[in-house]
């Protein structure tokens, strides 16, 4: 799994780590320290660091695969997507009364975008 997809990951479950674990991981990811520079400054060795990261990671990849909250976003956001752009299409529509509804529905795929 690559970098972005870890911050995703966090972004979705990092409340429900412990704060050395937030602490480590925004070390490393947010930041882009190494693992001897976050061992330096947290005094503790760099295994220390690279076990918490490890744990941390398998943890959100865990939470992940028991609730799938982010697959399940990315979902919504594509039929939302997809939504959005036949309501466009359908905007443009002769029919006054299917432009209107078409209408409707962009400004609700706009709220959720919100």
């Amino acid at each position: 799994m690559d970098s972005l997809e870890m911050i995703l990951l966090f972004d979705y479950y990092g409340d429900l780590l412990t704060e050395r674990q937030k602490l480590c991981f925004d070390m490393h990811y947010n930041q882009d320290l190494s693992l001897g520079e976050i061992a330096q400054e947290l005094s503790i060795s760099r295994q220390a660091v690279y076990d918490n990261l490890s744990r941390t990671e398998a943890l959100l990849r865990n939470m992940e695969e028991k609730t799938g909250l982010v697959s399940r976003d990315r979902l919504f956001r594509k039929a939302m997507s997809t939504i959005g752009e036949k309501a466009a299409v359908l905007a443009k529509h002769p029919d006054a009364a299917v432009a209107q509804l078409a209408s409707e529905i962009l400004s609700c795929v706009n709220a959720f975008e919100e």
